[in-house]
């Protein structure tokens, strides 16, 4: 062999050497392995795709506060006013004989005051929720808006239905009657108890979770406040005999003013157990109470009222020497009640008393009624569902091939009215319980009242915000406001409640 020939099978080896794949028994399961889509959204290699910016998706729902006026205060504890509520109150006659003077009218006065209150709220971020959080959003302003948010749901619940001054005392004692059919009931004997509740204890209530009767809440500085959850003394027990295996028993209490709800405990005497919260004063016992809580946990006190707030529209009205018009619809069939009624002619019976009633005492005409979804519901069925000579105004706005299904009702003509026929605006509130509705009147019609708003928001400090020094690796804030609702004339309102569902 050439010395050429070995130079050129040398070159051949070294190439072949060099395109031939290199082995390690080491990685052998590389060779094998690919890439692929995770299953998992936080392994692999793979992006996490989150939009930077939490999403806040919660209502914000405040339409009375929205809506009433706020203005300020001028220091002092209480806000007080007096006002000529009649003229000429015994009905003297105004004729005179020749010659000589008139009698003297007599004026009735009335003097009213509303003590300020302070509401607020506090929030807080530590620092390490602030470190993590870098990029993706402002907690620390976060942490403001919604504390800021969280105190104008819990104002508006006040100016609804705040309770300070109007104590629903003991519970009436529930009234039994057993069957033996109509629901699941062993032999035996039952003991009921009930226990009203007012707007604040009614929101806050659930079979589930029970009834806050004295509530004893350690506050952001650790002091600690102790006040009313909105609940009635419970009744006196009651108790009825029962034939099995399919008894039920009806229960019914006299209405409580005041209350919005009514919490239910029943079983054996001594061993009543929570079974249901109503929004009108009866019930249909079928079964077993599936709550938890005890009546016997309860205490035997009234903690209906909280003197850490002020009264609300609804407390201002219902309080007895209020002059408002108050219907409570009757008790009806138990657990049914009695639902507001069709005349037959457009409107409802019941709304039409109200107005009337408005006109003949005070001659006022509402402006608006708030109502629950429930209520809402049921007008607009009534009303439509009325006979063949009913007077309906019906607004069509139609485009061509396009037409919607559902028909709501969202006035209701008042007749009882100095100009003729006005509209009353018919609105849903997120707090009002069903089974009641609240008549409001924004404007008197008297001339020279120097009334300049029916009712407003007082304000001794309007809402502040306060960034607390740091006493730990922790931002605290507060958000506050110190205020009170002011109610011209109650009488201009007006209440139906226990309407049934219907």
């Amino acid at each position: 062999m050439t010395a050429q020939q070995n130079a050129l099978e040398l070159n051949q080896a070294i190439r072949k050497a060099q395109t031939a794949p290199l082995f390690d028994p080491r990685f052998a399961s590389l060779e094998k392995s690919t890439f692929s889509q995770s299953a998992s959204a936080t392994s692999g290699l793979t992006y996490y795709d989150l939009e930077t910016g939490a999403k806040l998706l919660y209502p914000v729902l405040t339409p009375l506060r929205n809506s009433i006026p706020r203005v300020s205060g001028k220091g002092g504890v209480q806000a007080a006013w007096r006002a000529i509520t009649a003229i000429n109150s015994s009905g003297l006659r105004v004729g005179v004989s020749g010659g000589n003077r008139g009698g003297v009218a007599a004026m009735t006065t009335k003097d009213y005051i509303a003590t300020y209150k302070g509401i607020g709220i506090e929030t807080n971020v530590d620092f390490e929720a602030q470190y993590a959080g870098q990029n993706f959003d402002d907690i620390r302003a976060l942490a403001a808006q919604t504390g800021l948010e969280a105190l104008m749901i819990g104002e508006e619940a006040l100016i609804l239905g705040g309770n300070t001054s109007l104590s629903l005392g003991a519970t009436n004692t529930p009234t039994l009657v057993a069957s033996n059919s109509g629901g699941a009931l062993a032999t035996g004997t039952l003991s009921v108890i009930c226990v009203a509740l007012t707007l604040d204890g009614l929101i806050n209530s659930t079979v589930a979770s029970g009834v806050q009767a004295s509530i004893t809440r350690t506050n952001a500085d650790s002091s600690i406040d102790t006040f009313g959850g909105g609940a009635a003394q419970k009744s006196a027990n009651a108790t009825v005999a029962i034939t099995g295996p399919s008894g039920s028993v009806t229960a019914s209490v006299a209405t409580t003013r005041g209350s919005f709800g009514y919490a239910w405990y029943w079983g054996a005497v001594g061993s009543e157990t929570l079974g249901a919260i109503t929004t009108i004063n009866s019930l249909a016992i079928t079964a077993n109470a599936a709550g938890t809580q005890a009546a016997a946990s309860l205490p035997s006190a009234d903690n209906s009222s909280n003197a850490l707030v002020f009264d609300g529209l609804l407390t201002q009205a219902l309080q007895p020497s209020s002059g408002a018009n108050i219907t409570f619809q009757p008790t009806g069939a138990a657990g049914v009640g009695t639902p507001l009624t069709a005349d037959g002619a457009g409107g409802i019976v019941e709304i039409e008393a109200i107005l009337k009633s408005n006109w003949d005492l005070y001659r006022l005409s509402p402006d608006e009624v708030w109502v629950s979804s429930q209520e809402a519901g049921n007008i607009s069925k009534k009303i439509l569902a009325g006979s063949a000579n009913s007077a309906q105004r019906f607004i069509f706005d139609s485009q061509q091939d396009a037409i919607g299904g559902g028909v709501m009702v969202t006035t209701y003509k008042n007749k009882y009215s100095l100009a003729g026929a006005k509209s009353l605006d018919i609105k849903i509130h997120p707090n009002m319980p069903p089974g009641t509705m609240l008549f409001l009147t924004r404007k008197l019609p008297y001339p020279l009242a120097n009334v300049g708003n029916v009712m407003q928001v007082r304000t001794r400090q309007d809402y502040y915000q306060i960034e607390w020094p740091l006493r730990a690796r922790r931002y605290e804030y507060g958000v506050y406001a110190d205020e009170v609702l002011q109610h011209y004339f109650p009488p201009s309102m007006s209440v139906i409640t226990n309407i049934g569902n219907g």
